[in-house]
């Protein structure tokens, strides 16, 4: 934040009971979040994002209508600890906006429902415009023709020269530039048919991702190029120990500041799984690599490449709540939001070994994310 307070905003679906946006105080030491306000903004708001100078605070509305909106956030000294929208919702001409981000001077948001991304012009203000510029149609025919697109998250990329969007219906990434304030294709990489990719987080010295799969409980491990705006994927690696008890459903993905760590969700287990960052992939197997696609990469390879991913799992442990819909790491601490148990559980990180261990929560009815100020 920009007076020096440290805050976190937790989304919730509304329409599950959730009291909106939370505003959530930090306390730097333990990691502690302590409630400061809610404000019942558009319904559903399942996915925030913050403006890198803290100052705005946006949010999609998860619905058949589609549409984000922005929020001021109080300076932490204020007495008021509520954020204030900034204008009505504006629509995204999309069907359940589910992820979104800040990317050349607009917002971005994957649109779930009808597999499009969307981009709204930011003011200078922060506001945002009142109609989005440009929507990008779903991929058609696309390298799974026989799959519908469901566009799950849209992140830049570390140099900020492209967004990367992930496409769970159609087992891709699709690497897009703006053109005229509209999503413009780059390039679209193929991942396992089946995969089901669901969310992307790359490595911070911006040679590597690793994108984690819902479909199966795994991670694929990939190399970005920045210059090129190309992802090469590697390997695939399992995000459990075992096989699990019934379908896993992971869901988030995070990677330590420093490179060293990298953790993943899963919701039908109810875990966190630590992976310790072993070497470059450069090093994988890739004669694992097959299925080209038009203007993309091979799909990622299977079991054989697991040993040389440049990733060794070495724990899991409890997520702390119920149905762990994301996790979000800040300053050595991990929050989790617990959708189904109606929580928010903050983890200290042991430097050592990146192993969370648990140190307190908070109720949110139907969390569905956490960001960090």
């Amino acid at each position: 934040m920009t007076d020096g307070g440290r805050r976190a905003f937790i989304g919730s679906f509304t329409t599950a009971g959730g009291p909106g946006i939370v505003t959530a105080a930090l306390t730097p030491d333990d990691g502690a979040l302590t409630v400061l306000s809610t404000v019942n903004g558009p319904p559903d708001p399942s996915c925030l994002a913050l403006s890198p100078d803290g100052r705005t605070l946006y949010t999609v509305s998860e619905t058949d209508e589609g549409a984000v909106a922005a929020f001021r956030v109080p300076g932490a000294g204020n007495a008021g600890h509520t954020p204030e929208q900034t204008g009505p919702a504006v629509p995204v001409h999309g069907d359940g906006p589910t992820h979104l981000c800040l990317f050349a001077g607009h917002v971005l948001t994957a649109n779930y429902g009808s597999g499009s991304v969307t981009a709204v012009p930011v003011r200078a203000d922060g506001s945002l415009a009142r109609s989005a510029s440009g929507v990008f149609p779903p991929t058609a025919p696309g390298p799974r023709p026989h799959r519908r697109p469901h566009a799950h998250q849209v992140q830049p990329d570390p140099s900020g020269r492209w967004a990367v969007g992930v496409d769970l219906g159609t087992d891709s990434v699709v690497v897009y530039t703006l053109a005229d304030g509209a999503p413009a294709r780059h390039r679209e990489v193929a991942l396992r048919p089946g995969s089901g990719p669901r969310h992307l987080a790359f490595h911070p010295d911006g040679t590597r991702a690793y994108l984690l799969n819902e479909r199966s409980p795994t991670l694929t491990v990939c190399r970005w190029d920045a210059a090129e705006g190309t992802l090469r994927p590697l390997a695939e690696i399992p995000v459990l120990p075992g096989a699990p008890s019934g379908d896993a459903y992971p869901s988030g993905v995070a990677v330590s500041p420093d490179g060293r760590f990298v953790w993943t969700a899963t919701r039908g287990e109810d875990v966190l799984s630590v992976f310790a960052v072993e070497r470059g992939p450069d090093h994988a197997d890739h004669s694992a690599a097959s299925e080209g696609t038009a203007g993309g990469e091979g799909a990622a390879g299977g079991e054989g490449a697991a040993g040389t991913a440049g990733l060794r799992l070495t724990a899991t442990v409890p997520c702390g709540g119920h149905w762990p819909r994301a996790l979000t790491e800040s300053h050595g601490f991990l929050y989790v939001a617990n959708e189904r148990s109606g929580d928010v559980t903050w983890f200290a990180v042991d430097p050592d070994t990146g192993v969370p261990r648990r140190r307190g929560s908070i109720p949110v009815t139907a969390a569905s994310c956490v960001v960090v100020g």
